[in-house]
């Protein structure tokens, strides 16, 4: 079977070595000409994540480029404790949540991709498809054009696979936040402990990194979309420690950083109903963006199950059966987290005295299935 994956991200390039597991012949077209160096910020990848890169035979590789996070702390904006629990994971897991900058990431699939026979093409940015019946066409903006029995669209939240496959499928909507990362150096803090304060302006996510210095993400409520390319990336810290003044250790890691990644909107999607066709389907970002930290885990999940289905010879049909239903529960999940960030001072209040009790009775249970997930093995 020949396959064409539009794009080279996390979601195209796991599709990609999924699918040459299974012996297709898979070329991958991504729009932009390099595809190397640094892509977005830090990820963390939970247990159901790794159980994918361990179907894909690439687990090991990707724990050598990241580190392992045993324990996520919670924290209300006064400081107070609200709860601690494993990171990613069910107690008694032993598969630890891995952080590593995406770019990390995607270099790691793409190279075992590369490596198990999959074709990366750069700079091919598709804008047209048409499905006959012997298989299906992609032309893309440089003028090239190529035939395939199946085409995955893998190209992400602004997914032009999608609009092409669905000219009537939703469109992204700005969430309410917006997402600056960096990193400080001097500020001692826990290893192997991933944080998470619920701040007065919304999130700020922090982790010690073994090379010493704190990776950081602050997640900002702003009901909305700010012009983030007026503000110089130099500006960012002391702009942010304005917001997060009354967070003591937001304040302080802000105040000793000494990076900072490009900022960027986040966005939701809403539901999107059509998934594939007869030769082609959504994967990842470009099906269902879900936020919460499991985006990439959900896409390697995705992957696996597509091979899975095409190795037995089922419909894209069956694909779309197996994931419609845990995707819609991670949404919900995804939902009920943003809210956590962009609560208000009476909500704030009322999670200060809810968010205990739960992470200290209800946790484990609520997120069972999100964790103990089980692909099963491409052969």
């Amino acid at each position: 079977m020949r396959i064409t994956v539009i794009g080279g991200g996390v979601a195209g390039a796991a599709t990609a070595l999924a699918l040459r597991r299974t012996g297709a012949e898979v070329t991958v077209h991504e729009a932009y000409q390099d595809p190397a160096g640094a892509v977005g910020s830090f990820i963390s990848l939970a247990a159901n994540g790794l159980r994918g890169l361990a179907a894909l035979g690439c687990l090991p590789e990707v724990q050598r480029r990241g580190f392992a996070v045993a324990e996520q702390r919670m924290w209300s904006a006064t400081g107070r404790l609200l709860g601690a629990m494993p990171r990613g994971r069910l107690a008694g897991d032993t598969l630890r949540s891995v952080t590593l900058m995406r770019g990390q990431l995607v270099e790691a699939l793409r190279t075992e991709a590369e490596r198990a026979g999959a074709t990366l093409r750069t700079g091919q940015r598709l804008t047209g498809l048409t499905e006959h019946a012997d298989g299906v066409r992609a032309e893309f903006a440089d003028g090239s054009t190529t035939e395939a029995d199946l085409l995955v669209g893998a190209d992400g939240l602004w997914s032009a696979t999608r609009t092409l496959l669905d000219p009537a499928a939703p469109g992204p909507a700005y969430a309410g936040l917006y997402s600056v990362s960096g990193r400080a150096e001097g500020v001692p803090g826990d290893p192997s402990v991933f944080n998470l304060t619920f701040g007065r302006s919304g999130a700020f996510v922090h982790l010690p990194a073994p090379d010493g210095s704190t990776w950081w993400s602050a997640q900002v409520a702003a009901p909305e979309p700010p012009d983030l390319a007026a503000v110089p990336q130099a500006d960012w810290p002391d702009r942010l420690a304005g917001l997060y003044r009354h967070e003591q250790l937001p304040l302080a890691l802000l105040r000793a950083t000494t990076e900072v990644h490009r900022p960027t909107l986040m966005h939701t999607l809403p539901a999107v109903p059509t998934w594939h066709s007869r030769r082609v389907v959504l994967v990842g970002d470009a099906a269902h963006p879900v936020g919460a930290g499991q985006g990439a885990s959900m896409a390697l999940e995705d992957a696996v199950v597509l091979a899975q289905v095409l190795q037995r010879g089922g419909p894209l049909a069956e694909y779309d059966r197996l994931r419609r239903d845990r995707i819609g529960r991670m949404l919900k999940a995804a939902a009920a987290n943003r809210d956590a960030k962009t609560a208000g001072p009476l909500a704030r209040r009322v999670n200060d005295v809810v968010l205990p009790l739960f992470f200290r009775h209800f946790h484990d249970r609520s997120t069972a299935w999100l964790y103990t997930h089980e692909l099963g093995v491409l052969a």
